[in-house]
């Protein structure tokens, strides 16, 4: 049978059914789990009615039977990155990345690989580097992307230049048709047998395929029929690269692998604007860079804006800059061939750059491009559809020029980057999507003829997906579309896998996320203040990159703990966001902020806020657990740990007098599990020992005060953990701060950040919390005292939530400005601390990290001359 029509209920309960019996897997097909795959990385969003999990190849077989036999479409998905619809759809979802993901073997002999679709690429990179061994092509997103992906794509990423598209670099595939054979395609001349009729299909459209197919290297849209030619070497494996799942499903993957460049050189060369960088492009690339990138100079102030101005390294003057890697035998060998390169450039101003972490920091802006480029220059939310159209290098600049004018005359702006060697450019734009697609759909089919006019691609590696496949005619003849169509027949007869994209196309417009969002602003009744209060589009600033799915931790990152220890979607800021959408649109997830998506969804979220920081979009979901908790809760009873552990401050003042009882009975077992079941808390869990005396009742902080003439007039704010909990540590900072020179002021009682009220979502007490703070601590700010907070995640209360729930009231931005960390404050003034040549493994609290940054401390730290090496990860002391 062809899929058409929508499955009845009774239908897709079968079907479920039989999976469940027959399939080793993960059959999930509540709510949850569709919520979370109704989307991918695009701005589309068709919700499934069953995710499969499959665990083995057998698995993968026997679900697509089931499918056949219940005509339920299919659709594959490995990291969920795909901008451009490519891994959404009805009926089934197959998500290969979390058990399907074995390296099989690396022969470094031979210089290949056999790999699983779900293995995820820099997983690959890794092993294969020991050996001196790497795989070509690298997108953007290779920490999270998969292998599988990155074939049903056909993705080639900056380096694509030097060594081609994923096509290029696929020796054999194992691959499943739609109608349940498994079969071999190599990359030889013998690897299409198993396919009856293609020999007859390839000689019956041979004058097509030779005229319209392979134009240029980054003609991805539409299927790569170019490799099936004679001249070509009739390779199935690079045909079937490329084919968006429409075809066929991974089930293995034999692939090529290159030598590491030793010590590649980076050139960055500036230019008037973008267009004027792309002029330049076909005059470098006979120097043969192994890499040539565009980069928008509005694009870097995006990320100085958003992560500070020295988040950027210095670059050359310009409005926009080619990013050049050249190779070499040796560090001096690749270093001069950049010089060579820059000489015969028409660049304004240029740098180079030997292999090292200033080169590494710039080349980490260019690969956050997908998630940064989110937003424009001016703030606005900016998405995907056009963003990868692809031409001739040498048209490249008045391609750039003519796309510009399209924006213009359309009211509309984006921020462009790209593989400019290969003429592929990326750049999301800022399309009204709260209302409807009129706009965008008018700007795609502009943007295509104009593509097309310059003999381009509308992809350039993302594929067509349900953004483009319907533009397909402006690049494609009809007799094209046609030698399309019947080559999905040909292994694909009933049109089970990803309907809708490349071949009988869906709609552009149709089934777009953001319009169905419900609007909710602040003014609606929610406490933070969300992009001004606009709770919607702060939710949808997650517009699936991905990033917190990717272990980042050897690269200094902490996002996202939880994920990294279930490895579940819905445990990453990705899943927790888009179940915050579905809630918006009341598709799947109908109750509200009480909906047991939701908080099945948030439950594991530390509230590390690592993301706020991490994710290239900034999107913070601790606030959203916190919004979350209080629209819950509000007005009703809360669970019992919102009550303790929420007010914990409280609680400590409240049993001061009771600390020796209390350490005794922690050293009980059956009171400590008691106290604990009574706390809300996990009976496993041991009770810290309490200090005999409080930091307020000490001494040094009955004195108060600790004037020196002249000092520098700091206010020490003493919350209430390090008070009732480590009073060492506010006695050891008011002696480092009296070393510095320091006039010395205690803040009085009643300054609290009310940071568990936060993170168990009180609000309101929150609220009034806050405002009795700026009472206490503001006239001290006003005599001219820095506030030196102590506890990190007090700190960056004041220094973040405090403005968000109290964005009106002027005194919150008063003090919010006037908080430091110790360590802000010392390297201010700058004071020269005592040496101390120590080799140090330092940890730096997440809020630290996410809210205030550590580079302060590891400036200090390296005046002391202490050796430090930093671990990124969680300890588990944040939030909640």
């Amino acid at each position: 049978m062809t899929v058409a029509e929508p499955l009845s209920p009774d239908a897709v309960s079968a079907a479920v059914e039989a999976l469940r019996v027959a399939l080793d897997g993960v059959v999930d097909d509540s709510s949850l789990a569709r919520a979370q795959y109704a989307t991918d990385a695009s701005n589309y969003r068709v919700v499934p009615e069953v995710v499969v999990i499959p665990r083995t190849r057998q698995d993968v077989v026997e679900a697509v039977r089931i499918a056949r036999d219940h005509g339920m479409p299919v659709t594959v998905r490995g990291g969920g990155t795909s901008c451009a619809g490519n891994a959404v759809g009805p009926g089934m979802v197959l998500d290969f990345s979390r058990f399907l993901n074995r390296i099989v073997s690396i022969d470094p002999e031979t210089r290949t690989a056999v790999v699983e679709p779900g293995v995820v690429l820099s997983d690959l990179q890794a092993a294969a580097a020991p050996l001196g061994l790497r795989f070509g092509p690298d997108p953007s997103t290779a920490t999270r992307c998969t292998i599988g992906g990155m074939i049903g794509n056909n993705a080639c990423g900056p380096h694509g230049l030097s060594y081609g598209r994923t096509a290029d670099n696929v020796r054999s595939l194992t691959w499943l048709t739609g109608a349940g054979q498994v079969l071999t395609a190599d990359s030889g001349p013998e690897g299409w047998e198993p396919v009856e009729g293609l020999e007859q299909f390839v000689l019956e459209h041979l004058a097509v395929i030779r005229t319209q197919f392979g134009r240029f290297g980054r003609q991805i849209s539409g299927y790569s029929l170019e490799h099936l030619l004679p001249e070509n070497g009739r390779n199935l494996a690079a045909a079937l690269t490329g084919t968006e799942g429409s075809c066929g499903i991974i089930l293995e993957a034999g692939l090529t692998l290159v030598p590491l460049e030793p010590a590649p050189a980076l050139a960055v060369l500036g230019y008037t604007d973008m267009a004027a960088a792309a002029d330049d492009v076909p005059a470098l690339l006979p120097f043969r860079p192994l890499a040539l990138e565009g980069l928008d100079a509005q694009l870097v102030d995006v990320i100085r804006r958003a992560k500070g101005p020295d988040s950027v390294p210095e670059l050359p003057r310009g409005g926009g800059w080619l990013m050049a890697e050249l190779g070499g035998a040796s560090s001096a060998e690749a270093v001069g061939a950049a010089h060579r390169l820059v000489a015969a450039s028409t660049a304004m101003d240029a740098l180079v750059l030997p292999a090292g972490p200033e080169a590494t920091r710039l080349w980490r802006i260019r690969a956050d491009g997908a998630g940064l480029a989110g937003r424009t220059a001016t703030g606005e939310q900016a998405w995907p559809g056009w963003e990868d159209s692809a031409v001739p290098p040498e048209k490249l600049g008045d391609y750039l020029r003519g796309m510009q004018h399209l924006m213009d005359e359309e009211g509309l702006s984006g921020l462009a980057y790209g593989h400019f060697g290969d003429g592929c450019v990326h750049v999301r734009i800022d399309f009204p999507l709260d209302t409807d697609g009129t706009i965008m759909r008018r700007f795609l089919e502009r943007a295509a003829a104009l593509a097309a006019e310059h003999g381009g691609s509308l992809s350039g590696e993302h594929g067509d997906g349900r953004a483009r496949s319907e533009l397909l005619p402006t690049m494609y003849t009809p007799e094209a579309l046609g030698a399309m169509e019947r080559f999905k027949a040909l292994l694909d007869p009933a049109d089970l896998l990803n309907p809708g994209v490349v071949v009988r196309p869906a709609a552009l417009d149709a089934d777009l996320r953001r319009p169905q969002a419900l609007e909710l602003r602040a003014t609606d009744g929610f406490s933070f203040a969300h992009d001004g209060g606009d709770i919607t589009t702060s939710l949808h600033r997650c517009v699936g990159v991905g990033k917190c799915r990717a272990d980042l931790r050897g690269q200094g990152d902490f996002m996202c703990p939880s994920y990294t220890a279930t490895r579940e979607e819905k445990d990453s800021t990705r899943g927790r966001a888009r179940v915050l959408q579905e809630m918006l649109n009341g598709g799947v997830v109908t109750l509200g902020w009480s909906s047991p998506e939701v908080h099945d969804a948030l439950d594991l979220c530390l509230s590390c806020k690592a993301c706020a920081n991490d994710c290239p979009t900034g999107i913070d979901m601790a606030t959203f657990k916190s919004e979350t908790l209080h629209q819950t809760y509000k007005g009703r009873i809360r669970p019992l740990g919102h009550y303790t552990l929420g007010r914990l401050p409280q609680w400590l003042r409240l049993s001061a007098p009771l600390t020796p009882l209390i350490n005794l009975a922690g050293r009980i077992p059956p009171l400590r599990k008691l106290m604990m079941r009574l706390m809300g808390a996990d009976t496993r869990r041991s009770l810290p020992q309490l200090p005999r005396t409080p930091f307020r009742k000490s001494p040094e902080a009955l004195q108060g005060s600790y004037p020196c003439e002249g000092g520098h007039k700091v206010l020490l704010w003493v919350d209430s953990l390090s008070d009732a909990m480590e009073p060492a540590v506010p006695r050891d900072a008011l002696e480092v701060l009296q070393a510095a020179g320091c006039d010395v002021r205690i803040a009085g009682p009643g300054a609290c950040c009310g940071l568990t009220l936060i993170s168990t979502g009180q609000l309101t007490a929150a609220k009034a919390r806050l405002r009795q703070t700026i009472e206490v601590l503001l006239p001290h700010v006003r005599e001219g005292r820095t506030v030196i907070g102590l506890e990190p995640s007090c700190t960056a209360t004041l220094r973040s939530d405090l403005t968000e729930l109290l964005p009106e009231d002027a005194g919150a931005r008063e003090l919010s400005r006037a908080v430091r960390t110790v360590a802000e404050y010392l390297t201010e003034i700058g004071w020269q601390p005592p040496a101390a040549a120590e080799k140090l493994l330092v940890q730096p609290h997440c809020h630290h990290y996410s809210v205030m940054g550590y580079t302060a401390d590891e400036a200090l730290l390296a005046t002391m001359g202490c050796d430090v090496e930093i671990s990124a990860g969680c300890c588990g002391l944040a939030g909640n």
